[in-house]
């Protein structure tokens, strides 16, 4: 499969600059997988599209203020940090912005009314990146030391920074946003659990790769990164319950089919003492697990874990743009984008969102 599949041309005034009020105003646009048909409504309209006992599946990362200034020492030279993945206690992968940052580099952080931390470099880690060692375990003084990084296609500054968050992020750890969960307000949230909608909640610390275009000239050929996930025995117990009871799981975003997806393919079957054959059905229990995982998917996997999708539109050539064409086909997914862009839709991460069923 080709990587070129999955290009296209999105002009740049779709590209969403900034947040939309309220959350729920977004568009959201609905696609019918079994009769093709696309449906254009608002996010508020989810409800319509939902049934009492329906799970949804949400990640609760939240964005690390990642993003960190400092100087070299002794020189002075001004260089700027992106947090990337923790490797360790004291070592983290980073991005550099700055003159001759070679290994060996000593970097002070700025930090208002106290004495700045020391990092080191200590190596490279492929893609541009850089191992850092730090002085003293980072993460508990990010609030102090560092902002909330914003994807490299967002050039307006955000005037409210919570505006990068999801309203349920409870877990530190991603360094962009879950962002098809950026469009549920509180109020949202409890019409549609009045209704008899489920929420759940699940971990995916999302790391700079999500960005990053796939170059290779075949898809398969894509070293997919690995990210930090969780899924905990509540929530493994409760999707259980309502895939035996025949209710639909919804993923909110591709971070969360990534959780799920992981989960079912480290399943434990069951299969009933009355089963005369492997022919007969089974039944599948998702394990709570936490770890890492490099799970890729693109057209031609077989789904284990969900029954619809919720989620934004995608960077061309990128591994969340092969994750929505391989749930929803190719051709649907072709088809909406360019719909998309005649109809005006705001793309990526404040962009508007997708209604896969």
């Amino acid at each position: 499969m080709k990587t070129s599949d999955f290009d296209y041309y999105l002009p740049p005034e779709l590209i969403a600059q900034s947040p939309i009020e309220p959350r729920d105003a977004s568009r959201l646009m609905v696609l019918d997988r079994t009769t093709g048909a696309i449906e254009h409504r608002t996010f508020h309209d989810l409800a319509d599209y939902l049934t009492a006992g329906d799970v949804l599946i949400c990640n609760e990362s939240r964005v690390i203020p990642a993003r960190l200034f400092g100087h070299k020492v002794p020189t002075g030279g001004k260089v700027e940090l992106l947090l990337v993945t923790r490797r360790d206690k004291q070592v983290w992968e980073v991005l550099t912005k700055g003159r001759k940052v070679r290994v060996g580099t000593r970097i002070e952080l700025d930090r208002d009314g106290g004495e700045g931390v020391v990092g080191e470099v200590i190596g490279q880690a492929g893609d541009g990146s850089r191992l850092m060692e730090f002085e003293v375990p980072i993460e508990p003084l990010l609030d102090e030391l560092g902002i909330v990084p914003l994807p490299p296609y967002i050039h307006e500054p955000l005037e409210e920074p919570e505006r990068y968050q999801t309203i349920y992020a409870r877990v530190k750890g991603s360094v962009a946003a879950p962002t098809a969960g950026l469009h549920f307000t509180p109020r949202l949230m409890r019409e549609l659990e009045a209704t008899g909608v489920e929420f759940a909640f699940v971990t995916l610390h999302i790391g700079l790769d999500t960005f990053r275009p796939v170059r290779t000239e075949s898809v398969e050929d894509h070293p997919m990164h690995s990210e930090y996930c969780q899924l905990g025995p509540g929530v493994a117990e409760q999707i259980n319950r309502a895939r035996a009871e025949g209710r639909r799981v919804i993923a909110v975003g591709t971070t969360a089919v990534r959780v799920l997806e992981t989960a079912a393919r480290r399943k434990s079957k069951i299969q009933s003492p009355e089963s005369k054959s492997d022919l007969e059905p089974e039944t599948w229990n998702l394990k709570p697990f936490s770890g890492r995982t490099d799970l890729f998917i693109y057209p031609g996997y077989r789904f284990r874990a969900i029954d619809a999708l919720i989620t934004n539109f995608h960077l061309p050539r990128s591994t969340l743009l092969m994750l929505v064409a391989a749930f929803a086909g190719k051709e649907l997914i072709d088809r909406a984008y360019r719909e998309a862009i005649q109809q005006g839709y705001r793309f990526y991460s404040f962009g508007d969102a997708m209604l896969i069923l």
